[in-house]
């Protein structure tokens, strides 16, 4: 998929759809593989093929997928005129903290189940999460889990205009930090030198607010696949990944497999 096919529609038929219901709250989670569980949080305006495409790579380095549908349609293809409504629905739902700087989602602790029941389904020494812009923090407060330590940050694009803004809420970014240095953790962060909607700030707080332990890593705008319709170079493993030997997108995937493989297998 370098060439973008608009009118692609993925059935995602390769996945075992779950209805999951925790706290309360029944979402549908796609699951697929065996081994250790990844948490695969898709990005705007939602489980695209795209992204469907990473959590198959995720699957086939001998993980245990986990993809919650946690907005839009499953399997579109972005810019297909649906995404501004979904993000427009999004930003007013209680879920989701959009705007707010140093707050975390609501979503996060729906998550944060989720993760623990996927430890215990699946085993091996935890649970890897791995969010995509809209979601792309939500991998650092689902570290209040104990069974998370695996976490990957691609692209975190919350809070909306404020470029340095960090949307988790304090006490919980000083808990998460503290874990960190108490279980030697680290988080694994990518972004675009030119992305607008993740700019050079927001890693910048990151770095602040976490020291060593956050590794933030910046490709260059030239590795972006330019035929994507977003313009803006943004998704790393995603609509801007380059599906060739050598690229930069697919040094940055596999650095992230080899991460989770590391963190999770039991024999590792």
């Amino acid at each position: 998929m370098t060439s973008i096919d608009r009118n692609f529609r993925d059935p995602l038929d390769d996945f075992e759809l779950r209805q999951i219901t925790l706290l309360g709250v029944t979402k549908r989670v796609y699951v697929a593989g065996s081994g250790p569980a990844v948490i695969v949080m898709a990005e705007m305006p939602g489980i695209s093929p795209y992204v469907a495409r990473f959590a198959r790579w995720v699957r086939d380095a001998g993980l245990t997928v986990y993809m919650p549908s946690l907005y839009g349609e499953d399997g579109v293809m972005p810019g297909t005129g649906q995404a501004m409504l979904t993000l427009a629905r999004a930003c007013i739902s209680r879920e989701f903290r959009a705007f707010a700087s140093n707050a975390s989602s609501p979503v996060t602790r729906w998550l944060r189940a989720l993760a623990a029941q996927a430890h215990q389904e699946c085993g091996g020494k935890g649970v890897g999460a791995i969010g995509m812009c809209f979601t792309g923090n939500f991998a650092l407060s689902m570290m209040l889990e104990k069974a998370v330590v695996a976490p990957v940050l691609s692209q975190p694009s919350l809070p909306m205009h404020n470029p340095s803004g960090l949307a988790i809420d304090p006490d919980e970014l000083a808990a998460v930090k503290a874990r960190m240095e108490a279980d030697d953790l680290t988080v694994l962060a990518y972004r675009f030198a030119g992305d607008s909607f993740c700019r050079a700030e927001r890693f910048a707080a990151y770095g602040e607010a976490l020291g060593d332990r956050f590794i933030g890593k910046v490709l260059p705008d030239s590795a972006a696949n330019p035929d994507a319709p977003l313009k803006t170079p943004h998704s790393v493993v995603t609509l801007h990944l380059i599906d060739e030997a050598g690229q930069p997108t697919v040094q940055a995937r596999d650095e992230i497999l080899e991460f989770f493989r590391a963190r999770l297998m039991p024999d590792r």
